[in-house]
């Protein structure tokens, strides 16, 4: 029967963050259509013209709400959802320098 102290050992150690073998740091092969796709996608998402439908949605829904034409949950749901998608890559890399 192992002793806890080994017991510990092999607890941290399995535990312990470490990066995986399998990565890669390349694309795999034939992913270029696929990459090339979800980048026009970003670039579409965080552009000017989504930015621009952004702040009107917001300001719209920020009206409406302050007037009583919309349900304030409904509202603060869609206001979050936005900072949430713009900030998604200071969110990432917040959490991001908080592991590591």
């Amino acid at each position: 029967m192992p002793s806890f102290t080994r017991l510990l050992a092999m607890a941290m150690l399995m535990l312990s963050p470490t990066a995986a073998l399998a990565q890669q740091a390349a694309d795999p092969q034939g992913s270029g259509p696929v990459v090339a796709a979800l980048a026009w996608l970003q670039g579409t998402m965080m552009g000017t013209v989504a930015t621009t439908v952004a702040v009107m949605a917001v300001a719209a829904i920020g009206f409406m709400m302050l007037t009583g034409r919309m349900n304030w949950r409904f509202g603060v749901t869609v206001i979050v959802g936005v900072f949430i998608l713009f900030g998604a890559t200071t969110i990432v890399a917040g959490i991001q320098a908080a592991a590591g």
